[in-house]
C-alpha cells in the first residue's frame, strides 16, 4: 500500500467512512451528502492529508477555478470570447479551465461533471442546447452559472447575449438599398439560435421595406464553414438566385465570394455580401467584407464581472440578462 492509500486509509478512519467515500469527496464531491463531505474534510484538515488551504477552498467553496465551456475554438468569435474571459480573470486573480465540447452533449456533460468533481467557484457556458437543467451538477456543488452568447430565463442565471434579430436586421436594410432584386441568405441550422435570429431579422428587414418576406431565398448549410460557403456561392452562381446575399457568419460569407470567384462572378460589381462576427481572419477577403460587427471582447468582460459579481453576493444576488447590440461595418463587398 503506497502512502496516499494510507492517507486515504487514516482520514476514512477518522470520519468513520470508506476510503471510496473519501476518494469521492476528492474527486466527485457530488456524489456524497454534504454532511459527510464535511466530516471527511475535517479529517483531512487534521491529518494534514492534503494542504490546508487546498482542504479549506474545497470546504468553503473559495476555489480560485473558474470554468469557460465553449463550442469551438477555431471559431474566431469563441477564440474573441476566451481571450477577453481569462484577461478578465487574470485580472482578479482567477485560473480559468478551458472545456470544448465541439457540438457533443456527451462532450459537454463530461466538462461539466469535471467542473463539478474540481468544485470549480464558478462556469461560464455557451452551451449547445437550451436544456440548462443540465448543468445541475455544477449547481448541487455551489457553482455560480453565466450563460453565455445565449438568452436565459433571469430566474436560472445571468447571461450575456448578442440582439441577433438586429444584427439581421441592419445586415438586409443594407442590401436592399444596393440595386438589384431580391435577398438570399446562407445560413446554419434554424435549431441553432443564433441562426434562427439572424433569419428573422432579415425577414423583419424585408417586412420593414414592403417585400413579402417570404420571398427570402434561403439556403441552409450543414456546417458554418469556408467550405460550404464556396459551395453555396457556386450554387448562387449556377442557379441565377438572388445576388444580394447575407451569410450569418464571416466563414460563410468568405465562401461565398470565393466560390462566386470560381463562377466568374466579381464582389461587388456582380454581387454583393454581407458577412457576420467581423472576425479578423487577416485575408485579404475579411478585409473586404462588410459585416455586422459584434462586441466580443466587451461580452467576455461584461460575463465575467457578472460571475465576480454573484460570488462575491451570494445569496443576495440578483440575475441580470445583458444583451449587446451588433452594428455594420461597411467595406467593399457592397460598395461599387
Amino acid at each position: 500500500m503506497n502512502g496516499q492509500d494510507l492517507g486515504l486509509a487514516a482520514v476514512a478512519r477518522l470520519a468513520g467512512v470508506s476510503t471510496a467515500t473519501v476518494s469521492n469527496v476528492l474527486n466527485r464531491p457530488h456524489l456524497v451528502a454534504p454532511a459527510t463531505q464535511e466530516r471527511v474534510l475535517a479529517a483531512i484538515d487534521e491529518l494534514d492529508f492534503v494542504p490546508n488551504r487546498a482542504a479549506a477552498a474545497l470546504r468553503k467553496g473559495t476555489n480560485r477555478m473558474l470554468g469557460l465551456v465553449i463550442p469551438d475554438i477555431v471559431n474566431p468569435f469563441y477564440a474573441a470570447i476566451v481571450d477577453a474571459v481569462v484577461e478578465a480573470a487574470d485580472r482578479e486573480r482567477y485560473a480559468v479551465a478551458l472545456c470544448v465540447s465541439h457540438e457533443d452533449p456527451a462532450r459537454e456533460q463530461r466538462h461539466f461533471d469535471m467542473l463539478a468533481e474540481q468544485r470549480a467557484a464558478g462556469a461560464l457556458v455557451v452551451p449547445i442546447t437550451a436544456d440548462w437543467s443540465r448543468l445541475s451538477q455544477l449547481r448541487m456543488v455551489g457553482a455560480h452559472l453565466i450563460a453565455v452568447d445565449r438568452r436565459v430565463d433571469e430566474a436560472e442565471a445571468c447571461s450575456v447575449a448578442i440582439d441577433d434579430v438586429h444584427g439581421g436586421d441592419i445586415a438586409v436594410t443594407h442590401l436592399l438599398a444596393i440595386a438589384g432584386e431580391g435577398v438570399v441568405i446562407v445560413n446554419g441550422s434554424r435549431t441553432i439560435v443564433q441562426c434562427e435570429d439572424r433569419r428573422a431579422g432579415a425577414r423583419l428587414a424585408l417586412s420593414r421595406a414592403g417585400i413579402e418576406p417570404d420571398s427570402l431565398v434561403e439556403l441552409e448549410v450543414a456546417e458554418m464553414t469556408v467550405e460550404t460557403g464556396i459551395a453555396a456561392g457556386r450554387r448562387i452562381a449556377e442557379t441565377g438566385a438572388p445576388r444580394r446575399i447575407f451569410c450569418t457568419n464571416d466563414q460563410l460569407a468568405i465562401g461565398v465570394m470565393r466560390g462566386l470567384a470560381d463562377s466568374g462572378l466579381i464582389v461587388p460589381d456582380d454581387a454583393a455580401v454581407v458577412g457576420y462576427g467581423d472576425l479578423a481572419f487577416g485575408n485579404d477577403e475579411a478585409r473586404r467584407l462588410t459585416t455586422v460587427g459584434q462586441p466580443k471582447h466587451e461580452m467576455g468582460e461584461v460575463a465575467v464581472a457578472k460571475l465576480l459579481a454573484e460570488l462575491r453576493e451570494g445569496a443576495a444576488h440578483q440575475h441580470s440578462a445583458t444583451t449587446f447590440q451588433p452594428h455594420l461595418v461597411i467595406r467593399e463587398s457592397t460598395s461599387r
